[in-house]
C-alpha cells in the first residue's frame, strides 16, 4: 500500500494496476529467479511502457492479451532503438510474459510471439582494452587516500578476474574466504562461483579493508566514499573506471568496466586457451556466448596470411 500525505494528514491509496504488476514482477525476479538489481531495473524500464499501454483506461487486463498485441507493441518500439536496446526490450518482454503465464494471468504462450531482433550473429568484435593500457592505467592509480585504495582494488578485480561490474558491486565481506584463497562471486541467474584470488587482487582488497573502508553496518565490500556508507552500485563501478582512465590519459575502447572482461578473454585466447577454458573462467553458461572471442585475433591471422601468387582474384 502506498502512503500519501495531504495537508499534514496521512492517508492510504491503493497502487495503480501498472505499479501492482511491476512490484509483483520485481519480487518474482529477485526471489524466484535470483536476478540482480541492475537487471531488475532494466526489465522494469522495458516493460513499463507495455503495461502502461495495456492498462490504460477502458482496456482489459492481461487476460485479454493476444499475440497481435505483443507483436504490434514490439514493432512500434523497435524502430527507435539500437540493436542492443531492442534485444533488451524483447528479452524483458519474454520474461514478463513467461511470468504472467506462470501466474495464470494469461493462458497462451505469448512469450513465443515476441519477434526476434534481426542482427548478424557475432557481428561485432568485443572491444577489449589493450594489455599495455591496463598496465599504464594501474601504474597511474595512486593509493594514498581511502577512495584511491577502493578504486584501485575495483580496477584490479576487473582486470585480473574479469568480473562484471554488478559482480564487483555485489561482493559481500562473507564472500572473501582468506583461508582458502577464494572469492565467491554471484553471477547471472544467481549462480555462484568460487574463484582463486590472485596475489595482486588480495593485496589491493586488504589495503582497502584495513585503511580505506569506512565503518558501516553494510556487509558490502566496496562502499560509497561519502555518507551514507552503503554499497556502491554497478553504475558506480563503471564510473570508477571512466574516472581512472581520464586521470591516466589512457586511450581505451570504452569508458566502462566490461572491456576488462573482454581483455582477459582475448589474452587467454592469444595465449593458447581453448574457448571452453575461456568460458569456464568467464563463467559463461553456454559455449555460444564464448564463441564471439574466436574473432578477436583476426589482425594476427591476416599478418600470417601469404600473398596470393596468382594475382588479384
Amino acid at each position: 500500500m502506498e502512503r500519501r500525505v495531504t495537508h499534514g494528514l496521512c492517508c492510504s491509496r491503493p497502487l495503480g494496476r501498472v505499479e501492482q504488476q511491476i512490484r509483483a514482477f520485481e519480487a518474482y525476479l529477485r526471489q524466484a529467479r535470483g536476478v540482480t538489481d541492475g537487471t531488475v531495473r532494466e526489465y522494469v524500464r522495458c516493460i513499463r511502457p507495455f503495461l502502461t499501454e495495456r492498462f490504460r483506461t477502458g482496456r482489459p487486463g492481461l487476460s485479454g492479451l493476444c499475440a497481435g498485441d505483443v507483436v504490434r507493441f514490439v514493432q512500434r518500439e523497435i524502430p527507435r532503438l539500437r540493436v542492443p536496446q531492442a534485444k533488451h526490450l524483447t528479452t524483458a518482454l519474454r520474461s514478463f510474459l513467461q511470468y504472467a503465464r506462470y501466474r495464470g494471468d494469461v493462458m497462451l504462450d505469448l512469450a513465443a510471439a515476441v519477434p526476434a531482433v534481426a542482427s548478424w550473429s557475432m557481428a561485432a568484435i568485443p572491444r577489449a582494452i589493450p594489455p599495455e593500457a591496463i598496465r599504464q592505467l594501474l601504474a597511474s592509480m595512486r593509493r594514498r587516500t581511502p577512495t584511491e585504495r577502493r578504486d584501485y582494488a575495483v580496477v584490479v578485480l576487473l582486470a585480473d578476474l574479469g568480473l562484471r561490474a554488478g559482480e564487483v558491486a555485489g561482493l559481500d565481506l562473507e564472500d572473501l574466504d582468506w583461508s582458502a584463497g577464494h572469492v565467491r562471486v554471484r553471477g547471472k541467474g544467481g549462480h555462484w562461483s568460487a574463484l582463486p584470488v590472485p596475489v595482486r587482487v588480495g593485496e589491493a582488497i586488504v589495503a582497502y579493508l584495513r585503511n580505506g573502508r569506512p565503518h558501516s553496518a553494510s556487509r558490502r565490500v566496496f562502499l560509497r566514499a561519502k555518507p551514507p556508507y552503503r554499497g556502491v552500485r554497478s553504475a558506480a563501478i563503471s564510473a570508477i573506471v571512466g574516472r581512472a582512465l581520464r586521470h591516466a590519459g589512457v586511450q581505451a575502447p570504452t569508458s566502462g568496466a566490461h572491456q576488462f572482461r573482454h581483455a582477459l578473454a582475448t589474452q587467454m585466447l592469444r595465449g593458447g586457451a581453448s574457448l571452453r577454458e575461456i568460458g569456464d573462467v568467464l563463467r559463461h553458461r553456454r559455449i555460444q556466448t564464448t564463441t564471439i572471442y574466436a574473432k578477436v585475433d583476426l589482425v594476427a591471422l591476416r599478418a600470417l596470411a601469404l600473398p596470393w601468387s596468382g594475382g588479384t582474384q
